[in-house]
């Protein structure tokens, strides 16, 4: 195992937690849900499981068309085990919400009042498709209510 082929491999890794994080706040359910292996699990943070990619891609085009997101990732931690083609990424997410028809301004478009601060642990695994996440676990570590 070469550190050039870890290191791709880790930048792969990456490039795949934001590739998710993008298709979710573009409303494209069935490009995040295509990162899963094909029985890939996500636990959300409010504790529920989806199983399998049409599961995800099902609960993802399920959310309000109406609600609009920006998820910041940063802080990432990758190890690969080239040997057996896998991988665990942990990163630190920055949430922000609010809603498509809110007015667009030149400072963009109001934000929710609630701001969340959490983290992805994903398992990921290197098969035909590539690499692809075998699961995540996503929660919620922090917030702020800027009406509290």
């Amino acid at each position: 195992m070469s550190t050039l082929e870890t290191l791709a491999a880790e930048a792969a890794c990456r490039a795949l937690v934001l590739q998710g994080a993008d298709a979710v706040d573009g409303g494209d359910a069935q490009g995040f849900a295509a990162l899963f292996a094909p029985d890939g699990t996500l636990v959300r943070p409010d504790g529920r499981v989806l199983q399998g990619r049409a599961a995800i891609a099902h609960a993802y085009a399920s959310r309000d068309s109406d609600r609009l997101t920006h998820h910041l990732v940063c802080n990432q931690q990758v190890t690969v085990d080239l040997q057996t083609g896998t991988a665990q990424a942990r990163s630190k997410v920055l949430l922000w919400t609010g809603r498509h028809s809110s007015p667009s301004t030149p400072q963009g478009r109001q934000a929710d009042a609630i701001s969340q601060v959490g983290e992805f642990v994903d398992v990921m695994e290197r098969g035909s498709e590539g690499w692809r996440i075998r699961s995540r676990h996503a929660q919620f570590i922090l917030y702020r209510d800027r009406a509290s």
